[in-house]
């Protein structure tokens, strides 16, 4: 059993840039781990995990045999791993990310520009949009080096947006209120709804590729398949955005009730005489 579960997990088609993009990750994540809680230490392995497995495995062969696999594949690199990467982040890291980029020079300018709040999330549906695209999407899985590109695209957008999305924070641009925070999670989901629920409905097959290549699932026709797969965009996809409004809810309630807290312990320790200037000072 082991020995099938190692096979499994061996890299399908081995990429020297995942290799090297893990091995930053986990340099990063032993040089920060006094200041991840194991909570957090948690969601990065999680996060990192789901990115190899699904970009490195044999998952990756799957995914280029089936649609709804590969549905699941970017649904895990656009939204899941980058959703749980970017929790695990500390706040002292989000906070250097202007330093660090104002250290590169000439090179920072253009990088802060494509890490733009509103590029990101324009990018967030474009990039899910133009990579369905059947004209588009039938040579991206045939050449190996578009596919690639597709599939880093969609990681390296998602760690961008959900990081604006949860935490606030960009590289270069100042912190967004928790009113952005959750537009921007609401402004996403119509189209995604939208595009999963046109490939649900489409009367005929719209991805032949997978007919043509070879289906790795047997028992599941081409309709079903591309059924699966719109479900899949329709309702998971949107359902990561409802649950990223609900965390960031709790966050700003939590917040308010320890600065409540806080206050009324500033009320109980202060002297009445200044309690009664407080107002006054205010």
């Amino acid at each position: 059993m082991m020995q099938n579960l190692w096979s499994w997990l061996w890299p399908w088609e081995p990429s020297l840039l995942v290799a090297l993009a893990l091995a930053a990750m986990g340099a990063w994540a032993w040089r920060a781990r006094h200041r991840l809680g194991a909570a957090q230490r948690g969601l990065l392995a999680a996060g990192v995990a789901l990115a190899y497995i699904v970009l490195h495995t044999r998952f990756d062969y799957y995914s280029e045999h089936e649609f709804f696999i590969h549905r699941l594949q970017h649904l895990v690199l656009h939204h899941l791993a980058p959703f749980l990467i970017a929790l695990a982040w500390p706040e002292s890291t989000l906070a250097r990310w202007p330093h660090c980029l104002s250290r590169l020079g000439w090179i920072g300018r253009p990088l802060r520009e494509a890490c733009a709040p509103s590029l990101t999330a324009l990018l967030f549906n474009g990039l899910v949009l133009l990579w369905l695209i059947p004209a588009v999407h039938f040579p991206a899985m045939l050449d190996w080096r578009l596919y690639r590109v597709m599939n880093w695209s969609m990681l390296v957008n998602g760690l961008l947006f959900w990081t604006l999305a949860l935490r606030g924070a960009a590289p270069g641009h100042a912190r967004l209120s928790t009113t952005r925070q959750i537009t921007m999670m609401l402004a996403v989901t119509p189209a995604q709804i939208a595009l999963g629920a046109l490939i649900f409905l489409a009367p005929q097959e719209l991805y032949p590729l997978y007919t043509l290549c070879g289906r790795a699932v047997h028992g599941i026709d081409a309709m079903a398949d591309q059924q699966i797969g719109g479900l899949i965009l329709w309702i998971p996809g949107a359902m990561m955005s409802v649950a990223g409004i609900l965390l960031v809810f709790a966050r700003r309630l939590r917040g308010k009730r320890h600065a409540a807290h806080d206050a009324g312990l500033c009320d109980a320790i202060a002297p009445a005489s200044v309690r009664e200037e407080l107002p006054l000072a205010s």
